[in-house]
């Protein structure tokens, strides 16, 4: 099923309805927030980039050619010399020749980063093969006064009940980098503008960890998403996992190269690990167990290309499906991981959760902060709350969800 959606240029995009007449999300839309990450936050990153580099004439003429075509022009293929020329040939089908904003949201915002990526040599034979565009951000975020003040915050959780603790550590997982969380033991939601709509729209903390008793021999997979204050949070609630019993080993999947800016590598795993053993207290403890875990492989780090690809966890190859169907459970971390697996779609946000992730291969959880307009498996009575409360409550960070399919 396909409809058209009139465009501010006059111009007619085909938005395929998909199953159940859920339209795909474009950015084709004026005012919408896809298009705002296409139109405003993209041209702002490329510019941050230039800036955090001492680049030369290629680099920067490389950055402003992208600019332009983001801009003004028609989305181009990558150079037949590229290494993954045929990948995104096949991938970018219907989409090469058109506007950015016709194609789907979330092809668009990938081959964004992997177009960015190329403009900066990151793939290329020579000295700039394999520097990360935005570990500057990254670094800056890992030394910052916020993350001080969060470690020390971890010796007030020490002494906490084991229930108590792992609430309040998986509430600092789901909310990442909302400084005001941070690893409280009173944390529970940030304060929202009308007390009325709960800041957690959904909340299966308790299914998650009935899934996860303490004394199980539990496998379970963890897909990271940000870098910096979100995954120091990840790599605590890991640690409590391990240290508590709730698993006998954990997979911590990481992507295989700069994406989505902050987006976690091996190398910001590793940083994350150095930050919390330099650190002293509780803090310092947690990283030292942490370290052993990896060098002992209770904890391993993993990574597959599959993670930068612009498609739904629904096509996942095979190798993939079959390492998530041995997991005692998957946690899906953050706003991508989550439209990837529910799909990119304009679903009525009452659409159940297990229905939409019915092709996952094993028991998954999301935890997200909403920053995009994907969203299912809301109650009716949260969903009117919400609405009427006329907060950008979809994409503005201010709530979460903890959702599970058993």
């Amino acid at each position: 099923m396909r409809e058209k959606t009139s465009r501010a240029s006059g111009k007619e995009a085909v938005r395929d309805a998909g199953p159940a007449g859920a339209p795909v999300v474009l950015g084709d839309e004026p005012g919408s927030f896809a298009r705002s990450v296409l139109a405003e936050r993209h041209p702002a990153l490329v510019r941050q980039v230039r800036d955090a580099f001492p680049y030369g004439r290629r680099q920067h003429a490389a950055l402003d050619a992208l600019l332009d075509e983001t801009a003004n022009g028609a989305v181009e293929p990558l150079g037949p010399a590229a290494h993954d020329h045929e990948r995104w040939a096949a991938w970018g089908q219907g989409h090469f020749g058109r506007s950015w904003y016709d194609a789907p949201f979330l092809w668009a915002e990938s081959y964004f980063y992997r177009r960015l990526l190329g403009a900066v040599g990151y793939f290329d034979d020579g000295p700039w093969q394999g520097i990360d565009p935005f570990a500057p951000f990254k670094r800056a975020e890992l030394r910052g006064d916020a993350v001080e003040e969060e470690l020390r915050a971890l010796d007030a959780l020490a002494g906490a009940a084991a229930g108590e603790r792992a609430t309040a550590l998986l509430h600092a997982s789901l909310w990442g980098n909302r400084a005001d969380l941070g690893f409280r033991v009173s944390a529970g939601e940030p304060a929202v503008a009308d007390a009325a709509v709960p800041a957690l729209v959904a909340d299966d903390s308790a299914t998650l960890w009935q899934l996860l008793p303490a004394g199980a021999s539990a496998t379970v997979a963890v897909v990271a998403d940000n870098a910096g204050r979100e995954l120091i949070p990840d790599l605590v609630l890991i640690d409590h996992l391990l240290a508590h019993g709730h698993a006998e080993q954990v997979v911590l999947h990481v992507k295989p190269h700069p994406y989505y800016v902050s987006d976690a590598m091996t190398a910001d795993v590793v940083d994350c690990l150095r930050r919390l053993t330099e650190a002293p207290g509780e803090a310092g403890r947690i990283g030292g167990r942490l370290w052993q875990a990896m060098a002992g492989e209770s904890l391993e780090v993993r990574t597959h290309p599959f993670f930068c690809a612009p498609l739904p966890y629904e096509e996942m190859p095979e190798d993939l499906r079959k390492e998530f169907a041995t997991a005692t459970l998957t946690i899906l971390k953050g706003d991508l991981n989550y439209r990837r697996l529910v799909g990119d779609r304009l679903w009525h946000p009452t659409v159940p959760f297990a229905g939409r992730t019915a092709h996952f291969p094993g028991p998954v959880a999301a935890l997200r902060t909403l920053k995009s307009d994907v969203i299912v498996g809301l109650e009716q009575e949260t969903l009117h709350a919400l609405e009427r409360s006329g907060a950008a409550w979809r994409t503005s960070g201010t709530h979460a969800l903890i959702q599970v399919r058993p």
